[in-house]
């Protein structure tokens, strides 16, 4: 059985404002992958305010769109990615490739549909948990993925060598 690939994207949202800012997926083999993003112009509200946002850094440090949208192709063809299930993930997925004029490869999917034996409250309360109990920091997308890699090895849903 494939190991189920994870996702998870931080963002910016602001009255007038919602895009990615960093992204983390899981691989095959259960490595992760974690990118800055470079906001597209489109994405920014003309008054420029961005809350707690600091644009000089994500123009700087971030990977341009059509980088990230080839790596994601690579990483994750025709494959069902799992969320937390909290945020807009796939309204933030689709601002990615609509950037790019790309199709998503990858279809996103809550944990929910992954662990059918617990009920979304009790799913969240373990990511919380494990967050916690890992002293992970929970806006960090990275963190996020290693939380749903974890419940997903407590459910024994990877090939264990």
């Amino acid at each position: 059985m494939p190991a189920p690939r994870f996702l998870d994207i931080e963002y910016c949202q602001t009255d007038d404002a919602l895009f990615p800012t960093a992204m983390a997926w899981s691989l095959e083999d259960g490595r992760m992958k974690t990118v800055v993003i470079a906001p597209s112009d489109d994405w920014l509200p003309e008054d420029g305010d961005l809350g707690d946002i600091d644009l000089l850094y994500l123009e700087e440090q971030g990977v341009p769109l059509i980088e990230l949208a080839r790596e994601l192709h690579q990483d994750l063809p025709d494959q069902t990615v799992f969320v937390d299930g909290l945020d807009p993930d796939e309204i933030l997925v689709d601002l990615i490739f609509t950037a790019v004029a790309q199709e998503a490869p990858f279809e996103i999917a809550p944990i929910s549909e992954l662990i059918t034996g617990l009920d979304s409250e009790t799913l969240e309360d373990r990511r919380r948990q494990l967050l916690f109990e890992e002293s992970l920091e929970p806006q960090l997308p990275e963190n996020g993925v290693y939380a749903l890699l974890l419940m997903a090895r407590e459910e024994g849903l990877f090939d264990e060598d």
